[in-house]
């Protein structure tokens, strides 16, 4: 799959979309960093919770939408978060689903292109 293809299938079929195919594309096409972000009240300290600092560095850069983000976590979001909405875990998630896109601020870029 392509990156081009990839946001297709976020922009058409998001519930289909897998947390390892996003990172798969990640990997393919972009050179990490880590680096600390916020995400609202959670900070996530570089080389913590990688997978969300990827995945929202994807999601900027890319320029998607709240709803093709959310689905970029893929059964995370999907069976963890939604269907257990009291629930404590995945706090990035569930900070994104409230604050959105005006929470998520990088200490310096975590992706870019290869």
């Amino acid at each position: 799959m392509t990156e081009s293809q990839l946001i297709e299938q976020l922009e058409t079929t998001p519930e289909t979309v897998e947390f390892e195919q996003v990172i798969s594309i990640i990997s393919e096409n972009y050179n990490y960093q880590p680096t600390r972000f916020s995400n609202g009240e959670v900070i996530n300290e570089a080389g913590t919770n990688e997978g969300s600092c990827k995945l929202f560095a994807f999601g900027l850069l890319n320029q998607l939408s709240e709803k093709e983000m959310l689905a970029c976590f893929g059964k995370y979001y999907r069976d963890d978060v939604l269907k257990h909405p009291e629930g404590s875990d995945h706090a990035n998630i569930r900070t994104f689903m409230v604050s959105g896109w005006d929470a998520i601020k990088f200490d310096q870029p975590a992706l870019t292109k290869k």
